[in-house]
């Protein structure tokens, strides 16, 4: 069984930054790949960042460039670090390993 906890959600202004961590249970982290997908009210969960087991990253073409995916497999964490929001960054973010998933954790960009 493995379990994912994300935090570092909350809301920020336009602009600014905001660094989500995933912590993961389970011995098996090493070896997946890891992705943060987000859902915003009303639209369906799109994939934001994927990080391969040997750390190759991808990204959604609208978070090029200000977001940044990295895992730590000595720790079990993936982040997902944010800069230059913006208000259609607002959404529930949620960490996922294979099947699993996160609870989600919210992040509102407004003045």
């Amino acid at each position: 069984q493995v379990q994912l906890v994300e935090s570092g959600g909350g809301l920020v202004q336009p602009g600014g930054s905001l660094r989500l961590s995933c912590a993961a249970s389970g011995s098996i982290f090493g070896i997946w790949a890891m992705g943060w997908y987000r859902q915003a009210p009303g639209k369906q969960r799109e994939l934001v960042a994927h990080i391969s087991n040997g750390g190759s990253t991808n990204y959604l073409d609208s978070v090029k460039g200000r977001f940044t995916i990295s895992r730590d497999n000595a720790k079990n964490t993936v982040n997902l670090q944010m800069n230059s929001l913006k208000p259609e960054d607002t959404a529930v973010y949620y960490c996922n390993l294979a099947e699993y998933w996160g609870q989600g954790t919210l992040v509102t960009v407004s003045e």
